[in-house]
């Protein structure tokens, strides 16, 4: 086991070396780091957790639309290790519930996706998360903030992956909402601090935009 996540930990670091979108390699670990701490706070299978943490993003729409929807990248590479049908299904499953769809998001099946599920939305959040969603509209050529452009709600998945908005906008449309989508209790404590951090970076950042401070 402990040989197919080094594995796979140089083969997710090949594979993003090109990655500046905040969808990086070192996102990546971060999300593995996390799942793993809070796999074993809850009693899940650490080796799911972490195959499905290191491999979340490798067939993500955002950045292979070409294998979204067969995990053809994840399935390739689990296939090489070797690893049993039983295994890869159960690591694609919990890939494939991981993902923020606006409000057609779903609950993982398993405490192993509920692991993965939380530690990559912990990491879209807080002091990391604030500098992956301006990374994140850098690279893709959006604009900070537009006071004429509202935040957009309550969008089902089709609508959130066509939309095009401001990364402030992005706060509201997404990133607050993930502190009450935490399923677990270790991810929940993390939450509100990180949470609390990006309340307090938009209220300074909306003041010094008007000039006010």
């Amino acid at each position: 086991m402990e040989n197919s996540i080094q594995k796979t930990i140089e083969y997710v670091q090949d594979f993003f070396a090109q990655e500046y979108s905040g969808h990086d390699f070192s996102h990546t670990m971060r999300v593995y780091n996390l799942a793993t701490k809070i796999a074993l706070e809850e009693g899940a299978d650490v080796f799911l957790v972490q195959l499905a943490a290191l491999l979340h993003d490798v067939d993500d729409y955002k950045i292979s639309k070409k294998t979204h929807s067969t995990l053809q990248n994840a399935r390739e590479h689990m296939f090489q290790l070797g690893l049993e049908r039983k295994t890869i299904e159960n690591v694609c499953t919990i890939i494939s519930q991981v993902s923020f769809k606006g409000k057609d998001s779903c609950i993982p099946d398993t405490i192993e996706g509920k692991c993965v599920q939380d530690a990559d939305r912990l990491d879209a959040i807080g002091a990391i998360g604030i500098a992956r969603a301006f990374s994140y509209g850098g690279n893709h050529q959006r604009k900070m903030y537009d006071p004429s452009i509202k935040p957009v709600l309550n969008m089902d998945e089709k609508t959130y992956r066509n939309h095009v908005s401001t990364t402030i906008n992005h706060f509201y449309e997404k990133l607050f909402l993930l502190v009450d989508q935490m399923n677990t209790t270790s991810a929940k404590k993390m939450a509100i601090h990180r949470h609390k951090v990006m309340e307090e970076y938009i209220q300074e950042f909306l003041l010094e935009w008007e000039g006010d401070l």
